[in-house]
């Protein structure tokens, strides 16, 4: 997570580790023709919802109009099985034509001609095409007519033809206020984002699905009062994501990364002072993507860069750090004036998360239209930096929600509190407000998360982890649509308790509970889920082995690996929603019945790290009672450890409490005089965490002969327990 330098300036933080987003490039192309339009007027999408007719279709469900209904995945027209066949559509009224965009399903077309009409009967062909190789085939044709026409010449296999999507582009006649040139206009103080002269405030999410998916997604943002949504990185993947916002209606703030930015895909260390071959050709990325969607409907503005004037702190330090943030930000402005001069229809900004840097940005980046922020708990207090900052170019809120985990305080195990499902839904109502309360300043908001990952990060800042609704993603719209009335909406979690939260024993059982109660009276759906996240680094939620007790408590059998967990109750109702809550809970080694006769004992071993990490780990940390000490071997194999108890006593059980770095193979030797060794114990499938092994013997000395390593590493024992 990004955490803020050492300053005297206000701070800005932004979101922890969340699980990675899906912003690859999943759809491409198989032929296009021409690229992107050239310069002008807007582009829109004429075909959507337009009446459509074909020459034949292959039954009931593939009829016409199923390839002018938006849905790429869903639905498709088809055709009789043979070639001579051709689908239209009635655009309404004559119009200037730019390009026409085919989404073929498996049965394409090979060879085929895009032809116009003005009447329906005279038929003159825009492009010809031969050899197409089926998939999604981009055509840019020029000129003017009321119907578009795909007449089919050669099928590509013995069915017919069949097409998911038939778009067609070009400027629409009519007056659209979505659509036109976007501008930042107005005064210090009294600024406003227009779209073809309109006024247009941001009410925006973050994108997390696949661009192709967007088809399935964009009309449940558009039925939230979405209408933007944000990348953080633009290229040839990102077509069909606009495609789709601009069939709903909805416009994208484009992304470019900068390392070494923040979130997902962030990391690297530029040196902005030095590195022309990384701002040449980034540079050149930036103006080739620009140049590419320039004059599609969906594009609002182009945002550079994300969080990395913060994260240059992990980079550089003192005037070195200080020389790399000002070459950053004059990197940030040479390409505000590239993006100007390639299309100056569309503003462009730059986001970071610590309002420490707009001084950067008002110093170095004059070319910006207005500046980006990601802020998350402390959102309302992004008003007030600006106004003490005397800034003279108004903001837009690319980030924000509930508070993050490096915001929050540690519950009872030392680790962050996650906001309950309550409470974050109110953070974002809070944050809207603090935004729309700066009028003529805050131009809206992308707030953060329209994702699907259900793990960790995706529960903590999605709206709708694996496709349910949370309380959250219902503030959201309530923000954006003004109402949710009529709405089925999630179970509410509250007082959620674990019985044994600092100390619940190893692959034992604890208890969980929570009032869960469902605002519609529709039946819940409880499940738990665990998370290793704090104990092992693994992000994602497993399925929990537990029982039922009854009145929404529930018996969980605790993992084997030490350390703090997460656990989880979600409660779904049927209808695509959920309420998920979460506490931790602290699992540590089961206890031992007896008296642990090796604590505090000479301890003695083969070897011992004087100096790696959290070392010096002597053999005693093993017997001083102690889980949060550890003796720690050399790298190599065999290696030993030994307790002298001070004279014969009886032994009962052996408790091992490994480190990460357990020992696979060992046995468990004990003796009278530390010479003449008995093995009470050997295992070959040692897998680490807690080892409980019964003895009935009698002796001084035991030992561990560890003979082969589970990893890398040395071999680790928290503890070494002998318990008569």
């Amino acid at each position: 997570m990004s955490h803020p330098p050492s300053t005297a300036a206000p701070t800005r933080r932004t979101r922890g580790a969340v699980a990675a987003l899906s912003l690859g490039a999943l759809l491409a192309s198989s032929i296009t023709l021409v690229a992107a339009p050239a310069a002008g007027a807007a582009e829109t999408l004429l075909s959507q919802g337009k009446t459509a007719t074909a020459s034949s279709t292959e039954g009931a469900g593939y009829a016409a109009a199923a390839a002018v209904d938006g849905n790429l995945t869903g639905t498709r027209w088809a055709s009789q099985w043979t070639d001579a066949q051709w689908l239209q559509v009635d655009l309404g009224a004559s119009r200037n034509l730019s390009r026409v965009v085919l989404t073929w399903e498996g049965a394409y077309g090979k060879n085929y001609e895009i032809q116009v009409s003005d009447n329906g009967a005279d038929w003159r062909t825009a492009k010809t095409v031969t050899g197409s190789d089926g998939g999604t085939d981009e055509i840019a044709i020029s000129g003017s007519g009321r119907y578009v026409r795909m007449n089919g010449l050669l099928r590509s296999s013995g069915y017919g033809y069949s097409l998911w999507e038939f778009q067609v582009y070009g400027q629409d006649g009519g007056t659209n206020p979505a659509q036109g040139s976007v501008r930042v206009t107005g005064s210090q103080g009294n600024w406003q984002l227009t779209v073809g002269g309109q006024p247009y405030t941001v009410k925006g999410l973050t994108w997390g699905p696949a661009m192709a998916d967007a088809p399935r997604y964009m009309p449940d943002l558009k039925s939230m009062g979405v209408n933007t949504v944000r990348t953080w990185g633009t290229d040839g993947g990102t077509r069909p994501l606009l495609d789709a916002a601009a069939a709903q209606g909805l416009k994208v703030v484009n992304g470019f990364w900068l390392q070494p930015g923040g979130g997902p895909g962030s990391g690297g260390c530029v040196n902005y002072v030095t590195d022309t071959t990384y701002k040449n050709n980034m540079l050149a990325e930036f103006a080739k993507w620009v140049d590419t969607y320039k004059s599609h409907p969906a594009t609002l503005m182009w945002n550079v860069g994300n969080e990395s004037v913060l994260g240059l702190q992990n980079c550089y330090s003192g005037a070195e750090l200080e020389a790399q943030r000002n070459a950053y930000t004059t990197f940030v402005n040479d390409v505000a004036k590239k993006i100007h001069s390639i299309d100056p229809d569309h503003p462009v900004t730059s986001t970071d998360a610590w309002t420490g840097a707009w001084p950067y940005y008002k110093r170095n980046a004059p070319d910006l239209d207005l500046y980006s922020m990601n802020a998350y708990g402390d959102i309302c207090g992004v008003r007030q930096d600006w106004i003490d900052g005397g800034y003279d170019k108004p903001y837009i809120i690319t980030e924000t929600g509930n508070a993050g985990e490096w915001e929050v305080p540690d519950d009872v195990n030392g680790i962050p509190d996650e906001p309950t499902d309550v409470q974050k839904a109110d953070g974002y109502t809070k944050a809207w407000g603090c935004i729309t309360g700066h009028k003529g300043v805050a131009l809206g908001a992308t707030m953060f998360h329209y994702g699907l990952e259900h793990d960790f990060g995706g529960v903590w800042f999605n709206l709708l982890p694996d496709g349910l609704k949370r309380l959250s993603y219902y503030a959201v719209k309530k923000a954006y649509a003004g109402s949710t009335a009529g709405d089925n909406t999630p179970p509410v979690i509250t007082d959620m308790t674990v019985s044994t939260p600092t100390a619940a024993p190893a692959g034992r059982e604890f208890t969980v509970r929570a009032d869960i109660r469902d605002p519609d009276g529709d039946q819940i759906t409880p499940k738990i889920y665990l998370s290793g996240n704090y104990a092992n680094g693994d992000k994602r939620l497993v399925d929990a082995q537990y029982r039922s007790l009854g009145s929404n408590t529930f018996a969980v059998t605790a993992p084997e690996k030490l350390g703090v967990w997460k656990v989880y109750i979600q409660a779904e109702d049927g209808h695509g929603n959920a309420g998920i809550e979460t506490k931790s809970v602290k699992v540590v080694a089961p206890p031992v019945s007896g008296t642990n006769i090796a604590q505090g004992r000479p301890t003695t071993a083969s070897s011992s790290q004087a100096s790696y990490g959290d070392c010096p780990c002597p053999a005693s940390n093993a017997t001083d009672g102690n889980t949060s000490t550890r003796w720690a071997s050399d790298w190599s194999d065999p290696q030993w450890i030994q307790v002298d108890l001070g004279s014969a006593k009886p032994i009962r059980t052996l408790q091992l409490v490994w480190d990460p770095a357990y020992a696979k193979s060992y046995e468990v030797q004990v003796s009278d005089d530390s010479q003449n060794w008995r093995t009470i114990h050997t295992t070959s499938s040692g897998n680490g965490d807690v080892d409980s092994i019964e003895a009935a013997t009698t002796a001084r000395y035991v030992k561990l002969q560890l003979t082969a390593r589970g990893t890398g590493w040395g071999y680790s024992l928290h503890e070494f327990g002998v318990y008569s």
